[in-house]
């Protein structure tokens, strides 16, 4: 009876998982008419960040642009001050309003508020539009995520129930789970040859695009900018900007001369 069960659930789990992923490789396979792969296009920073990151990549970059340009005051202490209350774009605007009128609010609220933000969408719209994007429902990266989890689950519930006690006279139990662990197998195989290289948020156009780094920069502020679009937070120089975005502080100095 155990070992029954336990078949039943790595049938489950292989049967989900690879559903899933073959729902979301059909989702982004579905390129929209006007979209022309992002032939001859330049893409601006917040493209750039949406593409390598998400949504939470473009508040960051929002966050560190408005700092390095004093609009915004980044504390290590994990802190954001209002400079300048006038954004130069939507999502500017969108970041000052997620601080408040009291002009200063914790970071981390602030960048989850952005990130969720109609300017932030707005900026997935017109990639996914131009078929740069992964369409929403189409994360093949975390598909096949979970199709690898479900394989190892498989393996695992085969080798417990070679462990528990079972009927006599049924066929041998490794037979019975090697089935879906080749169903899982040959998924990942599948979408190995058809949906890689994977991208959680930037479709294959997306990615050679990206990987073009086809990136206005203007000096070493538009270079540290560039950087936080497309390496993220993590790759920035300064400790003090990683520590007040992370909120791993090991860093005691204030960020810029003016704080």
């Amino acid at each position: 009876m155990v070992p029954f069960l336990l078949l039943l659930v790595a049938w489950g789990a292989a049967g989900l998982s690879c559903a899933r992923l073959c729902l979301s490789a059909a989702r982004a396979a579905r390129r929209p008419v006007s979209g022309a792969g992002g032939r001859g296009r330049q893409l601006t920073l917040y493209e750039a960040a949406f593409l390598a990151g998400g949504p939470g990549r473009v508040a960051d970059l929002a966050l560190v642009s408005m700092h390095l340009r004093r609009r915004l005051l980044l504390a290590h202490t994990g802190w954001a001050t209002v400079v300048d209350p006038e954004g130069r774009d939507e999502v500017e605007r969108t970041v000052i309003r997620a601080i408040g009128p009291e002009g200063q609010s914790p970071i981390a609220p602030v960048r989850a508020s952005a990130a969720a933000a109609d300017a932030v969408r707005a900026v997935a719209d017109r990639l996914v539009a131009a078929g740069l994007a992964v369409p929403r429902g189409a994360d093949v990266a975390s598909a096949v995520r979970g199709v690898r989890g479900a394989a190892l689950l498989v393996a695992a519930l085969g080798a417990a129930a070679l462990l528990a006690p079972g009927d006599g006279g049924a066929a041998p139990m490794p037979v019975w789970f090697a089935l879906p662990l080749a169903l899982t197998l040959g998924c990942l195989a599948l979408a190995r040859i058809e949906a890689h290289p994977y991208g959680a948020w930037a479709s294959p156009d997306g990615q050679r695009l990206l990987a073009a780094c086809a990136v206005p920069g203007d000096g070493a502020t538009g270079d540290t900018l560039v950087t936080v679009a497309v390496r993220g937070v993590d790759a920035v120089d300064d400790p003090a900007l990683r520590a007040a975005l992370t909120g791993r502080s090991g860093v005691r100095k204030l960020l810029g001369s003016h704080e």
